[in-house]
């Protein structure tokens, strides 16, 4: 809503989703900057799930159906591409024509080229919250289409991409500390 010669009022529900992404985002910058490619590839434990090349030299991630019990520690090329995964597909799926395939998604091969696109996935997605309205934040339509979140509602899902990143990046911090403890001993 607007008047005559003053700014657009800004939703409030959305400015505190988009706030909130904005402040775990200043973690994820915290640490993408301190890490290179090695870092990425550093497994914490055998067996970690990680990326690796496939035989058309894509890199793809490490998973299983159903997940194992417990799920394996993961490598930070693992955690960067499950950042972009679950990104790209729920902005896919609420704004855009529908996910790819999980095979489909792949990382992008260097720690550089990685922070380019989850930084892009993150633009693109605050730009896509931003002329939100109330009605489509209650709104399911745009969800629908979630293999995991087509009964709620896209401000559930927005707090929820929020939560997911908070909880990979602070496992992305955790790896790299572990790491460079581990080389201290």
């Amino acid at each position: 809503m607007t008047t005559a010669g003053t700014t657009p009022m800004t939703n409030v529900r959305v400015d505190l989703v988009v706030r909130q992404l904005d402040l775990v985002w200043t973690l994820f910058e915290y640490h993408v900057e301190k890490l290179d490619d090695e870092d990425h590839f550093w497994e914490p434990a055998p067996g970690a799930w990680s990326v690796r090349r496939d035989t058309a030299g894509r890199w793809v991630a490490d998973w299983e159906v159903p997940e194992p019990d417990p799920v394996p520690n993961t490598s930070i090329a693992w955690l960067t591409w499950h950042i972009g995964y679950w990104w790209t597909t729920t902005h896919q799926h609420c704004f855009g024509p529908g996910a790819p395939a999980r095979e489909d998604i792949t990382w992008p091969g260097t720690a550089a080229a990685t922070a380019d696109w989850l930084r892009t996935l993150k633009t693109d997605w605050r730009t896509a919250l931003l002329p939100l309205t109330d009605a489509d934040l209650d709104s399911t339509a745009r969800t629908a289409g979630l293999p995991w979140g087509g009964n709620l509602t896209l401000l559930d899902i927005a707090s929820w991409v929020n939560f997911e990143l908070t909880k990979n990046v602070a496992e992305i911090g955790v790896t790299h500390r572990l790491r460079a403890a581990r080389e201290r001993t």
